[in-house]
């Protein structure tokens, strides 16, 4: 009577355990560039605790891009001095076209910690 039992109980786990298993796997990875407009091109930049993931980001100059910000780590923002534009967690998505060549500083707008003050990148419009 217990092999029974025993059997009974390990089917219904490995079942359950294919069941979750398919269940819960992860999205397939979305292609950020399928969601542009012809012409436009992507800029996305990252947040971690204390730095975004790249320290220059260049873009041309009179293209229009659809800006993405991600926070992967801690609860940031990003904003563009000098350009009027400002993203975050709750308005992580913007559109604009960089119009005049140059170099403008990135920073952090939401106060992260201690390292807030290093959170500094630039944008070249070339």
């Amino acid at each position: 009577m217990h092999k029974w039992l025993l059997s009974t109980i390990v089917v219904v786990a490995c079942a359950m355990g294919v069941y979750l298993m398919a269940t819960a796997l992860p999205e397939k990875p979305k292609n950020e560039a399928a969601d542009l407009v012809e012409g436009q091109e992507l800029l996305k930049i990252t947040a971690t605790n204390f730095s975004f993931d790249s320290n220059e980001y260049h873009v041309k100059a009179g293209t229009n891009y659809k800006i993405k910000f991600v926070n992967k780590l801690g609860n940031h923002g990003v904003e563009f001095e000098g350009l009027s534009l400002e993203l975050d967690g709750k308005n992580p998505e913007s559109e604009f076209t960089f119009d005049t060549p140059g170099t403008y500083e990135i920073r952090c707008s939401i106060m992260c910690g201690t390292g807030h003050n290093d959170m500094v990148a630039k944008i070249v419009v070339e």
